[in-house]
């Protein structure tokens, strides 16, 4: 006699990060994989939360090694060690890390406005994997219209309307207040991923780290 497979737990997942920021990109890609693994257990509901690492930034960007050096005291060394993690935990999970188009860091708020504008869309996840590729693999800067534009384009977004959205300052307050929420309630870094609105994983962690984490809170719900 087969037993009726149990109800898959719905668990609320907020995912802060920033378009630029790696680390993001492999924290992503490791919680998909723990859901993958958590499949039927879990009904997963993601929401992506805007946090700029350099709310600060001009249009036109900065060299990305002199950025580093000056904000973490990074030397050439240090700085090459990491690209190298990075590379390689990139290409663990499935992710091109393309570290040689990369030469420049820029401002993201554009795109977090059209971020926010996806969610309401239904194509959020869709757009944001689609500018990780478009900055860490193809080098594209993802403050430019052109390449927001084309990137919604791709998602399946209405890029008349997307370009109205960009045109204007719609969704500027909307981001703002959650950058500001989350940095109120202690978010200074990034990944930071909320279950629930409660539990807190912090940083780009192995798929096997979300995985023990979830099934501990799904144990505890």
């Amino acid at each position: 006699m087969s037993s009726t497979p149990a109800t898959p737990v719905p668990i609320r997942i907020d995912f802060v990060s920033d378009v630029s920021c790696p680390w993001c990109v492999i924290g992503l890609k490791s919680l998909e994989q723990a859901l993958d693994k958590l499949d039927g257990t879990v009904q997963a509901e993601i929401h992506f939360q805007p946090f700029e690492l350099n709310a600060n930034m001009s249009a036109e960007g900065e060299d990305i090694g002199e950025h580093i050096a000056r904000k973490y005291g990074s030397t050439p060394e240090q700085m090459a060690q990491s690209r190298e993690a990075i590379r390689a935990r990139g290409e663990q999970l499935g992710f091109t890390f393309a570290m040689d188009k990369r030469g420049r860091i820029y401002n993201t708020f554009d795109a977090h406005r059209l971020l926010h504008w996806a969610g309401l869309e239904g194509r959020q996840k869709a757009l944001k994997m689609a500018l990780f590729d478009a900055y860490f693999t193809q080098g594209q800067n993802p403050s430019s219209h052109e390449v927001l534009l084309a990137v919604a384009g791709k998602v399946g977004l209405d890029t008349v309307k997307a370009a109205e959205v960009l045109a204007s300052d719609a969704y500027a307050d909307e981001v703002r207040a959650q950058e500001q929420f989350y940095q109120q309630n202690g978010i200074n870094s990034v990944p930071a991923v909320i279950i629930n609105e409660r539990h807190l994983i912090s940083g780009g962690q192995p798929p096997e780290v979300f995985e023990q984490a979830l099934r501990q809170i799904i144990a505890g719900a």
